[in-house]
């Protein structure tokens, strides 16, 4: 699973999917569906904050972590649903405000008591938290080198793992077209707990697999084959939790 951190919850297709209609109403009412989906997700992290510290308090020493981080919170389905609502509110917010149309206010509505379920069921199944995270990696820079690599375009991209093995989540791929040579693959900085870095590569973004034997060093560069892995491990949307509770409910005295 991706954390918190890596970057937008939700995108746009998953809103979509939610309301088949979104796409077209942002367009007609000039709003910056984007925008929309950092508010919102800017709005769960103060709200996950509060969880967070409300619980050390209480029962976060049964977790095995002690004063978990918004860093360390993992993008489970509860959580993601609650993203995707809540952006979805903030649209039709928008959208309101501007005609006060009452389809508009029954959509804001609508998305506003799903929001409001979800963040109801994240709290009940609890948090993900993941003890060691690894941040998704950056994009990796490809440089054309000598080689004979079929010519053609090729995709690549990366994660790190930390010291046990933990994977984090792929970065996002990029490409570079190949005649009479092959490519390096040049990692970004890495994160300070990783142990190395994996890299994945293929001819389209949806078959990528895992070129590396061994784990590559965290200032190594990899040097593509002239023979392409086409089978095997592909790249993974993150780490698992290392654990999940229910967020404590504080009740307010006096």
């Amino acid at each position: 699973m991706a954390l918190f951190i890596d970057g937008s919850i939700s995108g746009l297709d998953d809103l979509a999917a939610q309301d088949s209609q979104l796409l077209d109403i942002a367009s007609q009412e000039s709003i910056n569906v984007t925008q929309k989906m950092a508010l919102a997700q800017e709005t769960i992290g103060l709200d996950l904050l509060s969880m967070l510290r409300g619980g050390e308090s209480l029962s976060w020493p049964l977790w095995m972590i002690k004063e978990p981080r918004l860093d360390q919170v993992a993008v489970t389905p509860a959580l993601k649903l609650w993203h995707t609502y809540l952006t979805l509110e903030l649209v039709y917010r928008d959208a309101y405000s501007d005609q006060l149309n009452d389809r508009y206010g029954a959509k804001r509505d609508q998305f506003h008591l799903l929001a409001e379920s979800a963040r109801e069921r994240l709290i009940e199944l609890g948090l993900g938290i993941v003890a060691d995270p690894v941040r998704q990696a950056a994009t990796p820079q490809l440089i054309a080198v000598p080689g004979n690599l079929p010519d053609g375009t090729y995709y690549a991209t990366m994660s790190w793992l930390d010291q046990n093995g933990q994977e984090g989540a792929s970065a996002v791929p990029e490409a570079i077209t190949t005649s009479a040579s092959s490519f390096e693959v040049q990692p970004g900085n890495a994160p300070p707990n990783a142990a190395g870095w994996n890299v994945y590569v293929g001819t389209a973004p949806q078959s990528m697999y895992l070129q590396n034997t061994t784990l590559l060093a965290a200032g190594a560069v990899w040097l593509q084959p002239d023979v392409l892995t086409i089978g095997g491990a592909m790249p993974g949307t993150g780490q698992p939790p290392t654990c999940h509770k229910a967020v404590p409910r504080l009740l307010q005295r006096g």
